[in-house]
């Protein structure tokens, strides 16, 4: 097992993150095509639920590959086994839990939330996942907190690979039943993939346990009270995050409806907004949560050996790489929102409104999943839990007010997810350099990253209209016009010399772990 230094291991795992995006793409486009906006607007209203238990158990693999990269650190092979022992009975029992929750009690779920009662067969669908996520989260966290990112990047291959062909393969194959059916089917291979994913790690874990010579791990009961102490407040602040898409789920289609929609139109516009628009969005979200995955076990195993000039470099080069993602990102998906969009989903590009303007989240988005991982690899776990709950509070107002505003619509959940993230980042901007007193250099990670986007953008505007005059072609123009972007972004960034030579280096020297 090698370690990999926070730009590599980033790399590695944005690499895959942006591979299986794409590959959800091709998931949705024939989903799209097959039951059109209503269909899969039966398909997302199960998926915030699934996503709010990704959410939850989200804390566990953040606690341990924060534990195991602090153990590691001091060699306690036998301790980082210990960890995750103790962490997959924990996450066994959560799953088990909500899939029997999700099985039983989809039609009360329907009927509390209001939804239509097409989604059952979703909910059915996406129910089994659970249980079987549990197994990849602490896997995941294992590698993870070795500092090893190249069996989580496949893993996430394989994961997303199993979902596109089984549940592509089952909308296709229920379809002849309803187009509720067909989502239900398209749910389901969430848990394909996720069987195919965990069978990978397994398979590598298991190999790295028999180099160790590990036979028989202890029980330890102190280090379950340490995975939930760490866990809970982490899982409380990505649940949080998880709620805003909830949110949505729940207020959205009802406000609709008091602002005069029909129960058909309310659930095109939540698809557009949730299964088109947010996709994409998310997009740049992959490069930034590797980033975030890399970069809190980093953080800790500086942080626990005291190297504290070393954590502020880090947190240096974190706020800078979140620029560089999360501006041209959202310049770029701003001006070619319509294009990407007839690209992507040609003959169905309803919706591209949403996306123009829900692109502005983008750098409040990445910053809020930067500074929180921050916090967390420093120990505050608490803080960006509350500075996102606040963000949350004030998503629910401006959601519920606008979006029943027949002039506004749609666009009101997205101004309130806009300036929920804003609030939630500049919150905890705030906490970081009051708790580490670290002084952010501004000029260097947001001015020259800034500059560098908007003369990209330009670009951007100037090739994808001469192209279009040239060609008449909208996808012809649309990816040359990025490509050309990314080696104008590219070059811009060197010129101005964003990032340091030093710190491409990876300063981590490789070494076998072996007991002591």
């Amino acid at each position: 097992m090698k370690k990999q230094s926070l730009v590599k291991g980033s790399l590695i795992l944005g690499a895959a993150g942006i591979l299986t995006k794409f590959m959800g793409l091709f998931f949705r486009w024939p989903l799209i095509m097959l039951i059109g906006d209503e269909g899969v607007g039966y398909y997302q209203m199960s998926y915030p639920l699934y996503m709010f238990y990704l959410a939850l158990a989200a804390g566990v693999p953040v606690a341990i590959s924060k534990m195991i990269s602090e153990k590691n650190a001091v060699n306690d092979i036998d301790g980082i086994f210990e960890v995750v022992k103790e962490a997959l009975i924990f996450m066994v029992l959560i799953g088990t839990g909500t899939t029997v929750f999700l099985f039983f009690c989809a039609r009360p779920i329907l009927e509390i939330l209001k939804w239509d009662y097409k989604a059952y067969y979703s909910i059915i669908g996406i129910s089994f996942a659970p249980i079987v996520i549990s197994f990849m989260t602490v896997l995941r966290g294992f590698f993870q907190g070795l500092q090893n990112m190249n069996h989580v990047a496949v893993s996430q291959i394989i994961e997303q690979l199993g979902r596109v062909i089984f549940g592509v393969g089952l909308a296709i194959f229920l379809l002849p039943r309803g187009i509720e059916f067909s989502a239900g089917g398209a749910a389901f291979g969430a848990t394909v993939g996720a069987v195919f994913g965990t069978a990978y790690l397994f398979s590598n874990y298991k190999k790295i346990k028999k180099q160790l010579g590990i036979k028989k791990i202890k029980t330890c009961p102190k280090v379950l009270n340490s995975i939930i102490h760490i866990a809970i407040p982490i899982s409380l602040g990505t649940t949080v995050g998880s709620v805003m898409n909830l949110i949505d789920s729940i207020i959205v289609p009802q406000k609709l409806l008091q602002a005069g929609c029909s129960n058909t139109e309310a659930t095109i516009l939540y698809a557009q907004l949730t299964g088109k628009a947010s996709v994409i969005v998310n997009i740049p979200m992959t490069l930034s949560m590797a980033f975030c995955i890399t970069l809190i076990p980093i953080i800790a195993e500086n942080f626990v050996l005291n190297r504290y000039k070393e954590v502020n470099k880090k947190i240096d080069m974190a706020i800078k790489m979140s620029s560089v993602i999360a501006l041209p990102c959202t310049l770029g998906i701003f001006i070619l929102a319509l294009p990407i969009m007839k690209l992507i989903f040609p003959g169905n590009f309803e919706g591209f409104e949403i996306l123009k303007y829900l692109s502005i989240s983008i750098p409040f988005i990445i910053l809020t999943q930067t500074t929180t991982s921050i916090l967390q690899g420093t120990g505050y776990y608490l803080k960006p839990v509350f500075n996102l709950l606040i963000g949350c509070v004030i998503k629910i107002l401006i959601t519920s007010v606008l979006v029943s505003l027949k002039e506004v619509n749609i666009y009101g959940a997205v101004l309130g997810s806009i300036l929920a993230y804003a609030i939630a980042s500049i919150l905890n901007i705030v906490t970081v350099r009051i708790k580490l007193k670290v002084n952010i250099h501004l000029y260097e990670t947001v001015i020259k990253p800034f500059l560098a986007a908007i003369i990209m953008g330009l670009a951007v505007v100037l090739s994808y209209t001469f192209m279009y005059l040239k060609t008449d072609n909208n996808n012809i123009s649309c990816i040359v016009s990025i490509c050309i972007g990314i080696i104008i972004y590219g070059i811009l960034i060197v010129m101005l010399k964003v990032f340091n030579l030093e710190e491409f280096i990876d300063k981590i020297k490789f070494r076998q772990y072996k007991r002591r």
